[in-house]
């Protein structure tokens, strides 16, 4: 007997043009498992696999969501509503969803004077697009319960075939017979993700970006990987265990889902990774700003403002601080035998641009708790991650300079005023940019990097780059007094990235760029 153990898709997305394939987990009639297929052709003790690819259409009006079209809509733009931008683009699962897309949103706000949709005319209907036929393509989402592998005996199926009519208010349409099916627009309704249209569908496609960040992230033989925006799933199912295979040990850290509505295992988080070979894992810190903003509401906001204060704080945004000890020492005569320690902190500052205050508020926070660390041992420190954060913002000086200008125009937003006095926003860490070398830098080589810098704060010229949005909110920062730049990977220059339009392309599946430096420890001052 024949047995289909387990099948699904390789991808919880479809992707207009690409290629379809289940995974088909088999047992033999002589009880060895295998993914092998079993076709017409060459049957197994008269069993072989037929395949049936459905589309399905649900008989009630859902709208979908235009950021992640497996996901049904929650809440939908008035804003693109009154200036009648095509409906399908006005639709979000959840409010950390249209926050999230909002820096790309309001592109569409800005051109909606000019905006038309792919036929040239504005839409009308209220849910889901709908093909030339009439026919409805609402919720046009192929899930894993799409791919039906029947197996057959000769003529007669051992499983039921699919019915074209189920309850729930959803029917089915046969699309496909082969093991492999290619999406189409009407299976889908729109390509992946509309803020990246200009990328290839191909190329947007999680099976082929795992592979292409992989061998990025592997190619530069890093120690230490920092990563932001990992989703759970691609944490444990590709990342851990392929960078492993490398000799990579790994930590993560999932953000809080108070705010996040939707499933569980597509919540994103900061991955770091270490070489084995090269440290050893000392202590974890985890960093939960819901956690800190429910604490700071019970002391510093009046109990009537406390629910606004929560709704204005807690962004489930998370930070990752890892202590490592090296198996290696650079450490001279007077200090033989001493313990090499290691402090990385990997974070993403995730908040809408318009609260200004909690984004201060959160890393201003992330400092003073790496403060403690750095009292309670004596351990050089890297800061690195996404601060969305471009260089001469507060959070930018504040990591930078160790304080904000008091009459720096972000401090004004302060409705709940967490940011006062302004004299409280300081830390004593001496942090320093990584890539401030460069900025300063002389000689041939250097000069070459130096026009991408921005020598007036001496960061990168830009870390993302997008078809709307080109500038700096990456960084790693290092304790100057422990620490020493040895060498620092080649900034990316703009022309080189506008011949594909922008980030991500199918050469460089991320819309950030690496950031990579070369440290060595050095023997602190003494004091």
């Amino acid at each position: 007997m024949l047995s289909v153990l387990r099948v699904h898709l390789p991808s919880d997305i479809p992707i207009v043009g690409c290629e379809l394939t289940p995974y088909l987990l088999l047992r033999r009639p002589d009880k060895t498992v295998t993914t092998d297929d079993v076709p017409e052709s060459a049957p197994l003790d008269g069993h072989f696999l037929r395949y049936k690819w459905y589309r399905i259409q649900s008989d009630r009006k859902v709208a979908v969501c235009s950021v992640h079209p497996s996901e049904q809509a929650t809440l939908q733009c008035l804003g693109c509503v009154k200036a009648k931008i095509p409906v399908a683009k006005s639709y979000h699962c959840s409010p950390k969803c249209f926050s999230d897309a909002w820096q790309h949103h309001r592109v569409l706000h800005d051109h909606a004077a000019s905006s038309v949709n792919e036929n040239g005319n504005e839409e009308e209907e209220i849910f889901g697009r709908f093909n030339s036929t009439g026919s409805g393509v609402v919720n046009a989402t192929l899930t894993g319960s799409a791919s039906s592998a029947s197996l057959t005996n000769g003529s007669t199926s051992l499983y039921p075939a699919a019915v074209t009519q189920r309850s729930g208010g959803e029917t089915w349409f046969e699309v496909g017979r082969s093991k492999t099916y290619t999406p189409s627009a009407d299976d889908i309704g729109h390509v992946l993700n509309e803020l990246y249209s200009y990328c290839p569908s191909w190329a947007l496609s999680w099976p082929y970006r795992r592979q292409n960040l992989l061998r990025e992230i592997v190619g530069y033989r890093a120690d230490i990987v920092c990563l932001q925006e990992v989703q759970n799933d691609h944490f444990e199912e590709f990342f851990a265990p392929e960078l492993d295979k490398h000799g990579y040990q790994a930590l993560y850290k999932r953000k809080t889902n108070e705010v996040y509505g939707g499933n569980i295992h597509t919540i994103d988080g900061c991955a770091t990774f270490f070489r084995r070979d090269r440290f050893s894992h000392v202590k974890k810190y985890e960093v939960e700003f819901n956690k800190a903003a429910q604490s700071l509401t019970e002391v510093a906001v009046q109990t009537t403002q406390k629910k606004a204060a929560l709704n204005r704080l807690v962004k489930d945004n998370v930070a990752l601080i890892v202590v490592l000890e090296a198996k290696f020492s650079n450490q001279g005569a007077d200090n033989p035998g001493k313990r090499q320690l290691l402090c990385v902190a990997n974070t993403h500052v995730n908040v809408p641009p318009e609260l200004k205050d909690v984004k201060i508020w959160q890393v201003h926070t992330l400092l003073k708790g790496l403060e403690k660390i750095a009292a309670s041992a004596d351990i050089p420190m890297l800061v690195c991650g996404d601060f969305n954060s471009v260089p001469g913002s507060a959070p930018h000086l504040l990591l930078a300079m160790g304080k904000v200008d008091p009459l720096h125009p972000e401090l004004l937003v302060d409705p709940l005023a967490i940011l006062r006095p302004h004299s409280k926003l300081t830390h004593q860490l001496p942090l320093v940019s990584a890539y401030s070398p460069f900025a300063r830098g002389v000689g041939l080589g250097l000069e070459h990097q130096r026009r991408k810098m921005d020598i007036t704060t001496n960061e990168p010229l830009f870390t993302n780059c997008t078809r709307d949005f080109i500038g700096t909110l990456d960084y790693i920062f290092y304790t100057a007094d422990s620490l020493t730049v040895e060498a620092l990977l080649e900034l990316l220059d703009e022309d080189s990235l506008r011949k594909d339009t922008a980030l991500p392309s199918s050469e460089w599946s991320s819309d950030h760029i690496a950031l990579l430096a070369e440290f060595r420890f050095q023997t602190r001052p003494r004091r």
